[in-house]
């Protein structure tokens, strides 16, 4: 067999300075990876894959220090070298791929130039040569218009693209080994599914030895080799990836197992609500986007087009479709943070005001839109109690010690100790956030609430907490939900009505007991092809689907445009 190109030895992370109790980040990790061999490491959030993962470079993160191991990379161990040496390697004979393309290209620099930064610093190639591998790399990770893409900005390319790009620049210097960070856990599963292709072929035809690190077992296993499945820093399995499947050994393989196999079963009762009523909230014709308003009542910018939608008292309706189809704008709109070119929202039948500025502070309670990112949403300068006894005092009026014990009361409800609430949000794991940002939403004891891609930036683990949490509320609260994602099986586990979205359409809604089983339209197909299932071979099967799912997909649009 031929000798590995990355070996790590008994390798163990601690605290730079550790105090009573505190544990090892990472302790005993032995890993070997050969020349095109994909090794992936999964685990929940925590678990010590990127940190294990950047040790592959020679790299220790700020606060903490090695106190023993070695990493090998083709028999050179890397922390002995000097600070000069490690510049060399880092990005040339190793390179990394991370998480958010859009945080890691420059915006203020033309794609083609920082793709091949790396060969023109390191003087591997000409800049000539340097363009021409580019180009190479954009035809073999099948990135669209490959002769322009050097001269845009990366503003100017999709999500999926950009990840690639960011692999194409990793490859360009022809590393020995690379090094992928979660590349596509932003991306909708028709742009994940693409992409992960593009990689997997790039790395076997360059036999590159690679790292993949991820918490979805799914994804894993269409691209990797071999899995080390790790759980608070320490190797719980170590398999091929056939076998793991076939046969996990240890409980937490299992259950990761089980977290990454997506379920279209639409088991919920559904609301008790009687739907002869007049509905909560219902949307007629309305179209919104961005830019001065047209004559004819459309925006400079479209962005959502004759939005149909009904949603009952105490009813969950989800809404999935693929990065840009209009679901975060539908969610903009309903809230009032974006007010409709054209069409009416109303409340109980009655009009509902489209700006959030017009709005009386009932109109606000009734409605609640909880974000994406709780990172973002969440005043890191603040505590817990404070985030979420503003809205308490705002919407209540309590103060003082009914504050307090109104704050405790939602922190039961979203299942956290009451003795977070003197800490602020960097001490908190994602999955906390998320639910103290759900929290935030029902300090207003509102009717309805908005989830926009609450769960898109969680491991499977958490993510099945928080779908499960979410459904308890309802349940306990009879609270109506918008749920938006572009993660299909969530959506099957929560919601009772589905509405597909495609640029800016609702091309199929219904039941989703009928709409996830039988779809009719083929963007609805497409959807459900490309969710990922623990099974080898799915990757290039799938593709297959999606190949003509597509062009079912544009024949029915070319249709509706000349309709």
């Amino acid at each position: 067999m031929t000798k590995p190109v990355l070996e790590i030895r008994n390798l163990r992370l601690e605290l730079e300075e550790p105090f009573e109790g505190s544990r090892p980040i990472v302790s005993d990790i032995n890993i070997k990876v050969h020349p095109g061999e994909v090794h992936a490491l999964i685990g929940e959030s925590g678990s010590g894959k990127t940190t294990i993962a950047l040790s592959a470079m020679g790299y220790v993160r700020p606060g903490l220090r090695r106190a023993s191991g070695q990493v090998f990379l083709n028999g050179t161990d890397l922390f002995t070298l000097p600070a000069h040496a490690l510049r060399d390697i880092r990005g040339n004979r190793v390179s990394y791929v991370a998480q958010s393309a859009a945080a890691s290209f420059n915006p203020s620099l033309r794609i083609g130039q920082q793709v091949t930064e790396t060969p023109r610093e390191h003087a591997l190639m000409s800049a000539a040569e340097a363009m021409a591998q580019a180009s190479v790399l954009y035809q073999e990770l099948r990135i669209p218009t490959p002769d322009k893409i050097a001269r845009r900005f990366p503003h100017e390319v999709s999500g999926g693209q950009l990840q690639r790009l960011m692999a194409a620049m990793a490859m360009i210097s022809h590393p020995d080994l690379i090094i992928f960070d979660e590349p596509t856990t932003a991306l909708d599963v028709t742009t994940q599914l693409s992409v992960l292709m593009a990689f997997r072929d790039l790395i076997k035809k360059h036999n590159t030895a690679a790292i993949y690190v991820s918490h979805d077992l799914a994804l894993v296993a269409q691209i990797a080799d071999r899995v080390t499945v790790l759980l608070n820093g320490e190797i719980k399995e170590e398999a091929g990836m056939s076998a793991l499947i076939a046969a996990p050994k240890h409980e937490y393989s299992r259950i990761l197992m089980a977290a990454g196999t997506p379920s279209l079963d639409c088991a919920h009762p559904g609301p008790t609500a009687d739907f002869a009523e007049v509905p909560l909230l219902k949307l007629q014709g309305i179209c919104a986007g961005y830019g001065p308003i047209g004559p004819s009542g459309q925006p400079a910018y479209p962005v959502i087009r004759d939005v149909n939608l009904s949603i009952e008292k105490g009813a969950v309706v989800g809404i999935i479709g693929e990065s840009g189809s209009g679901k975060s704008t539908l969610a903009k709109v309903i809230s009032g943070l974006l007010p409709a070119a054209r069409g009416a929202m109303l409340i109980d039948g009655k009009p509902l005001t489209p700006r959030v500025e017009d709005r009386n502070k009932e109109m606000v309670r009734r409605i609640q839109l909880v974000s994406q990112s709780a990172d973002t949403a969440l005043n890191p300068s603040h505590s817990i109690e404070k985030i979420l006894g503003r809205p308490v005092e705002y919407f209540t009026g309590l103060r003082g010690r009914g504050r307090r014990d109104r704050v405790r009361e939602l922190l039961d409800l979203v299942s956290l100790r009451d003795d977070l609430m003197d800490r602020r949000p960097s001490e908190l794991s994602g999955g906390q956030k998320q639910r103290i940002n759900l929290a935030r939403a029902l300090a207003a004891e509102p009717e309805l609430i908005l989830c926009d891609e609450v769960t898109s930036a969680l491991d499977s683990i958490v993510r099945n907490s928080i779908v499960e949490l979410i459904s308890q509320l309802r349940e306990k609260l009879g609270v109506a939900m918008l749920f938006i994602s572009h993660d299909v099986s969530t959506v099957s586990r929560i919601a009772d009505t589905v509405a597909v979205m495609h640029r800016g359409l609702i091309v199929e809604a219904g039941p989703a007991g009928r709409l996830l089983v039988n779809p009719e339209h083929p963007y609805t197909r497409l959807l459900l092809n490309s969710v990922p299932r623990v099974e080898m071979g799915w990757l290039e099967r799938a593709y297959a689907k999606v190949q003509l799912d597509q062009s079912a997909l544009s024949d029915a649009m070319e249709a509706f445009r000349t309709a």
